[in-house]
C-alpha cells in the first residue's frame, strides 16, 4: 500500500474535486445503524449517497469531470455508457451546464434509471445486455455526432470526484477504522482507497462485490483486469464484465481485500435498510451491508463505515425487498 497516487490520482487530485464539485452535489448524511451494530458486534454507520443528486454517488465523478472540460469541448455534447447511476449523473452534470448528453444503456435497464435520466434532459439509447456492447455502441455515436466520451469508472477525474465519499467520512468520523465501497467498475473503491490511504492509513478499505460479478476480485487474483464470460447478480449497477485498468491499478494498491456477498444477502441487507432505517436502497447500494450481515467483512469491535452508493430502486421489487425481511426475521 505504498506510494503517493495510483492510475494518476493523488490525495490532491481528490481534494481539488471536492472544491469543484461543492456545492453541487450533496454533502450526504453518516447515519448511525444502531439495530445493525449490535447485529454485527461493532459500530456501523451509513455514508447515504442513496440522497445524492440523481440518485447515486455518480453524480461526484460525472460533476468533476465535466466541470474540467473546455468550453468547445462542453459544446459538442457529451456521452457515457452505463447501466443507468453513470447515465443519469452525466444527465445532471451537463444539464447544470447546458452540454447536450447522450446515454447509451442496456436494454435490461431498470425503467427506474433510464427514465431518470430522461428527466435530467439525455437522449438515451439502448444497446445490448453487457457493458461493452454499450461501450461499443457509445463509440460508435460519439464519433458520427462528434461527442465527448465521459467514461463509467476508468478515467482519473473520474476516479478523484468518487473519492470526495471518503473525505466526507473522514471529516465527519475520523476515528473510522474500515470503510467499505461496492465494486462495480471500482471507480467509487478506488478514489476511496486513494483517499483513505493517506487520510488514514491505519484505516481498511474493502471492496464489495457480488458473487455472481467477481470482476475486480477475478483482476487481483489474475495479476490484472479479465473478461467473465457470465455476469448473474440482482445488483445491476455492480455488473460490468470487466474491471478498469486504472481502477484494478488503484484496487491492487489501496485495497485491503474485496469481498464476495450472495444476491440473497443483498437483498436481506435491502430489507434491513427499508424496515428498520427507513432508507431505500437499490440492490447495488445495500452490498455493504449485505458483506457485513453475511459476515463477509468482520465488524466486531470496530467502527465500520458502509457506502450506500445509491438508491434508484425499481419501485417493483419492494415486494420482493419485503418478503426477504420477512425471512429473515
Amino acid at each position: 500500500m505504498t506510494g503517493a497516487s495510483a492510475a494518476g490520482v493523488s490525495l490532491a487530485d481528490v481534494r481539488a474535486a471536492a472544491e469543484r464539485i461543492r456545492g453541487t452535489v450533496v454533502r450526504t448524511p453518516l447515519v448511525p445503524d444502531a439495530d445493525l451494530s449490535e447485529a454485527v458486534g461493532g459500530e456501523v454507520r451509513l455514508k447515504c449517497e442513496s440522497l445524492q443528486k440523481a440518485g447515486s454517488f455518480k453524480a461526484r465523478g460525472a460533476t468533476n469531470f465535466l466541470a474540467q472540460l473546455p468550453p468547445e469541448e462542453l459544446a459538442r455534447g457529451v456521452i457515457t455508457y452505463s447501466s443507468g447511476n453513470h447515465a443519469q449523473a452525466v444527465a445532471f452534470a451537463a444539464g447544470r451546464l447546458g452540454a447536450r448528453a447522450v446515454v447509451v444503456m442496456p436494454t435490461t435497464a431498470p425503467k427506474v434509471k433510464s427514465d431518470g435520466a430522461r428527466r435530467l434532459g439525455a437522449r438515451v439509447e439502448f444497446a445490448g445486455t453487457t457493458s461493452e456492447h454499450r461501450r461499443v455502441r457509445a463509440g460508435e455515436i460519439a464519433e458520427a455526432e462528434g461527442m465527448v466520451m465521459v467514461p463509467p469508472f476508468d478515467h482519473p477525474w473520474i476516479i478523484a470526484g468518487q473519492g470526495t465519499v471518503a473525505l466526507e467520512v473522514v471529516e465527519d468520523w475520523p476515528a473510522v477504522e474500515i470503510l467499505l465501497a461496492p465494486i462495480g467498475g471500482g471507480g467509487q473503491a478506488s478514489g476511496c482507497g486513494v483517499a483513505m490511504r493517506r487520510l488514514r492509513p491505519d484505516a481498511v478499505v474493502v471492496g464489495v462485490e457480488p458473487e455472481g460479478a467477481p470482476t475486480m476480485r477475478r483482476a487481483l487474483d489474475a495479476g490484472g483486469p479479465v473478461t467473465l464470460d457470465r455476469i448473474d447478480t440482482i445488483a445491476d449497477g455492480l455488473a460490468p464484465t470487466r474491471a478498469g485498468d486504472l481502477t484494478y491499478a488503484c484496487a491492487a494498491s489501496f485495497l485491503d481485500d474485496v469481498v464476495l456477498v450472495p444476491d440473497d444477502a443483498i437483498r436481506q441487507a435491502a430489507a434491513h435498510l427499508l424496515e428498520r432505517r427507513k432508507l431505500v436502497v437499490e440492490y447495488s447500494g445495500a452490498a455493504t451491508v449485505a458483506a457485513l450481515l453475511s459476515g463477509a467483512v468482520s465488524a466486531a469491535g470496530r467502527k465500520v463505515c458502509a457506502v450506500l452508493s445509491g438508491g434508484n430502486l425499481d419501485t417493483s421489487l419492494l415486494r420482493e425487498i419485503l418478503a426477504a425481511g420477512s425471512e429473515a426475521a
